[in-house]
């Protein structure tokens, strides 16, 4: 592991070649091992310690330019703060770029693991066993992806600022298939810890779907009471983590926003309660199953902060820049997004619709319409009828349009939530929820 006084004098070193006023300065180093299987074998066994140094420079009239290097000799950290000044003053200003922080106070997280951080292959390997096994017993075929990694990260500038911390991860995915390609099942777990992680309770959920997804029926495309399941959720509310910005809303070009004739006076929906009372939303870096950091990408503390209380909007993001500009506070950017849930289980959301879909996860999101924060995707690894409470026929997947605040907005029911980890927009504490009326746009013949 890499540890703090080790950053500190590699950082301290960066700077010390730094000949422009700004420099910063942000450090990653990662221990992973990992096993890739796919066709009920394993594929690649793997284990790697990989490291990044990310170089920022600045000049007096706000022009950038930035280096990574992955050496951390002297020679290849000179050379990336050489790079940086060279592409900085090639660079136009940016007269948005803030002065830099000085020192911060950085809070405490507790999100490392010693087993974690010391697990190798012979951990991992039974959860793939169990997979495998599961597959073959039903004549299935299974692929996915299970790793553990300890990470070490730091930050340091020209003015003074350093914060260092050091955190573990794991996951594992898998999607199972049957051998005619028709039909598939997904599971997931990640935590920061790998004891969290089962490939016996994942195989049951997988081999589950999958055979149930055997003989599809055609369903028309149209508006449906909905199930979404944890994954499908913490993709929703990843995205619309990204519209709680404060310049979009205070500018007229958010759903955040209220509607006017006046081009000059925008206010927004902020204090205002435009969610059922059961929807609560809020970052949370202290959550003790999220891989977080003390610092957001501005290197702003992170903090505990609601969203949406209680059906409330409690506040809205403000980034340095436009915090200065509207007299705010600025605000870490909303991240590590715990959607609070109720005490019912899937099962009990599933008893409480008459008619009505089952969606495991989304896929391939994209927005369609920025104002209203609408985006469009696929659903993927199993949809399903629900008639009278009780699961009943696979069904076809669909591409759907929605906005997220609309799916919360319809909500009527949630399960406590879980951890889910996607690519586009990180890791999330999601529940499973009812939604009604959610816009199925159009059959897709994916599987």
């Amino acid at each position: 592991m890499l540890s703090q006084q080790d950053a500190k004098n590699i950082i301290d070193q960066t700077i010390g070649y730094a000949k422009l006023p700004g420099c910063a300065v942000s450090l990653n180093w990662t221990e992973d091992d990992f096993i890739r299987f796919a066709r009920n074998g394993i594929t690649t066994s793997g284990y790697r310690i990989t490291q990044n140094c990310y170089i920022a420079s600045t000049t007096a009239d706000k022009r950038r330019g930035s280096a990574s290097v992955s050496e951390l000799t002297p020679e290849a950290l000179k050379h990336g703060v050489e790079q940086a000044e060279q592409l900085a003053a090639i660079s136009h200003p940016d007269p948005e770029d803030m002065p830099a922080l000085g020192p911060q106070q950085y809070p405490h997280l507790s999100n490392f693991d010693s087993y974690t951080a010391a697990a190798r292959g012979d951990l991992m390997v039974p959860h793939v066993q169990a997979i495998i096994q599961g597959a073959l017993h039903n004549k299935l075929v299974a692929a996915g992806y299970i790793q553990r990694s300890a990470n070490a990260v730091a930050v340091g500038n020209k003015a003074g600022l350093f914060g260092y911390h050091s955190y573990t991860d794991s996951s594992l995915s898998h999607t199972m298939r049957n051998r005619e390609g028709t039909s598939s099942g997904w599971a997931t777990q990640s935590s920061v810890s790998l004891r969290d992680l089962s490939g016996e309770e994942q195989v049951k959920v997988s081999i589950d779907k999958c055979l149930r997804g055997a003989n599809r029926k055609k369903l028309d495309g149209g508006k449906y009471t909905v199930i979404l399941e944890p994954a499908a959720v913490a993709d929703l509310i990843g995205w619309l983590g990204f519209a709680f910005g404060a310049r979009g809303a205070e500018e007229g070009r958010s759903f955040l926003s209220k509607p006017s004739t006046d081009k000059n006076s925008v206010s927004t929906y902020l204090g205002e309660k435009l969610f059922p009372e059961m929807i609560t939303l809020r970052s949370d870096p202290f959550h003790p199953k999220l891989a977080s950091t003390p610092w957001d990408q501005s290197l702003l503390p992170n903090e505990k902060i609601p969203w949406i209380e209680k059906g409330v909007v409690k506040n809205l993001s403000y980034d340095r820049f436009w915090a200065q500009k509207a007299g705010k506070k600025p605000t870490p950017s909303p991240r590590d997004l715990v959607l609070e849930g109720q005490d019912n289980s899937l099962a009990d959301l599933i008893r409480s619709v008459d008619r009505g879909l089952l969606v495991t996860r989304l896929w391939y999101i994209r927005v369609v319409q920025p104002k209203t924060w609408q985006l469009t995707g696929l659903t993927r690894d199993g949809v399903f009828l629900v008639e009278k409470g009780k699961v009943t026929d696979a069904v076809n997947n669909f591409r759907w349009n929605e906005s997220p605040a609309e799916v919360l907005q319809h909500t009527t029911q949630l399960t406590q939530p879980i951890r889910v980890n996607n690519d586009e927009t990180g890791s999330n504490m999601a529940p499973a929820l009812i939604t009604t009326d959610f816009n199925c746009a159009s059959i897709s013949d994916a599987v």
